[in-house]
């Protein structure tokens, strides 16, 4: 099984290892991609503080991450499974899995950026800023740019498994399963059960306790229909939306009844 993460607005501190070799990442046909967006981040970072700030969306309080991105090529490294923190990582707790949960996390586990394009969560990659939405000037959107390595590089990351999609909208912009992949692909939405809203906070953190959960339980489900039955063995609510037609992926909705 393959599981699609977003990543998380904010990063941990820098790490103290060897710095970033492109080489060493996982999926390594997108190695040129990520050289050509790491390039121009540094070069736009190196620049006018000013523009760099406005093309990446940053507020007058985070003006040290234009820095940060400056020295992307010399800062130190750690694993991106440390590096992304926030609710849905804080729910998914990948340092207090045991050591069988942490393998599978690590063979399974699929973090989208719009720097990388998508990480392992063991490879060694320095803390910086840049998401799916920003356009840089040379590359355009980074949604698009991503769609053609993507295209070329994730079906064979996705095997011949379900993949579970727990990516934000923006992410999802930079590769979208299609045909047989796409059939068995399961995109979640976690609603508030009375309401059947969507609420941020709590759809992060739920969907992070999904995936501690799938990975604690060793669950190895061969398509979308046994992952839904997986999923409300684990004792969640689960409202499955089979493919209406060929090329279509499934639909799960995650009913939760207290907002936390």
């Amino acid at each position: 099984m393959l599981v699609l993460l977003p990543p998380s607005e904010g990063k941990a501190a820098p790490g103290r290892g060897a710095p970033l070799e492109l080489e060493s990442l996982s999926l390594p046909g997108l190695t040129e991609a990520r050289r050509a967006v790491l390039g121009e981040l540094v070069e736009l970072c190196c620049g006018d503080e000013e523009k760099a700030r406005e093309v990446l969306g940053l507020s007058e309080g985070l003006r040290g991450e234009v820095g940060k991105n400056a020295a992307l090529r010399t800062a130190g490294t750690r694993p991106a499974g440390e590096i992304y923190t926030g609710v849905l990582y804080d729910a998914l707790g990948l340092a207090t899995l045991d050591p069988a949960a942490r393998e599978r996390a690590a063979r399974s586990l699929l973090v989208f950026s719009g720097l990388w394009g998508a990480v392992r969560v063991t490879d060694r990659i320095p803390s910086y800023r840049c998401s799916m939405g920003v356009k840089l000037p040379a590359l355009g959107a980074l949604g698009a740019y991503w769609r053609a390595p993507m295209a070329a590089a994730l079906p064979a990351a996705a095997g011949d498994g379900p993949v579970l999609d727990l990516r934000s909208a923006a992410y999802a912009t930079a590769w979208k399963p299609k045909g047989e992949v796409a059939e068995r692909t399961a995109t979640v939405r976690v609603l508030h059960a009375p309401t059947r809203k969507v609420v941020s906070h709590f759809n992060k953190a739920t969907k992070g306790r999904i995936v501690r959960s799938l990975l604690s339980a060793g669950a190895a489900p061969e398509g979308p229909a046994e992952l839904v039955e997986v999923l409300r063995g684990l004792g969640y609510e689960v409202e499955a939306q089979a493919p209406a037609r060929a090329g279509r992926g499934w639909s799960l909705d995650v009913l939760v009844s207290e907002v936390h």
